[in-house]
């Protein structure tokens, strides 16, 4: 949810065009310290950094005083829960999977998933439970 609402509202700031407020480069720099290939977006009220960690590609959002908002990252299908993967199966054996990602706030987990089928597109939510809830359906044209 954090990626679907700020994404729209960011401008894209690359290395030396635009400064990012020290307090948030030292909390990335405190939480991420071998961090590479680190890209900063700054938005009207929040910073994100995208960057590989880990082997891993992650987005962190912070606020403009260093609190880390939080953080999200794409996924297989195969990283969900056997009671997320159960339900997809279920409930959506004839969609398949264009989008699946992760987003980790306040200790808990979310996740949101893009599935298609030839006549719509819908992203679904889970807060991590064994159940998914419609987030958005759109018809194809």
């Amino acid at each position: 949810m954090i990626t679907l609402a700020i994404a729209l509202s960011t401008v894209v700031a690359f290395a030396g065009e635009e400064k990012v407020a020290p307090k948030v480069l030292n909390a990335f720099n405190t939480e991420f310290s071998t961090a590479k290939e680190v890209e900063w977006t700054i938005g009207s009220d929040h910073y994100m950094a995208t960057f590989t960690y880990n082997g891993g590609y992650l987005f962190a959002y912070y606020t403009p005083d260093g609190e880390l908002m939080g953080l999200t990252r794409y996924i297989s299908p195969d990283a969900l829960s056997m009671n997320l993967q159960s339900s997809l199966k279920k409930n959506y054996g004839d969609f398949w999977v264009s989008d699946l990602f992760e987003v980790a706030k306040n200790g808990g987990t979310d996740y949101y998933i893009t599935l298609e089928n030839a006549d719509k597109k819908i992203v679904l939510h889970s807060d991590g439970s064994k159940d998914w809830e419609q987030f958005k359906k759109v018809k194809k044209a």
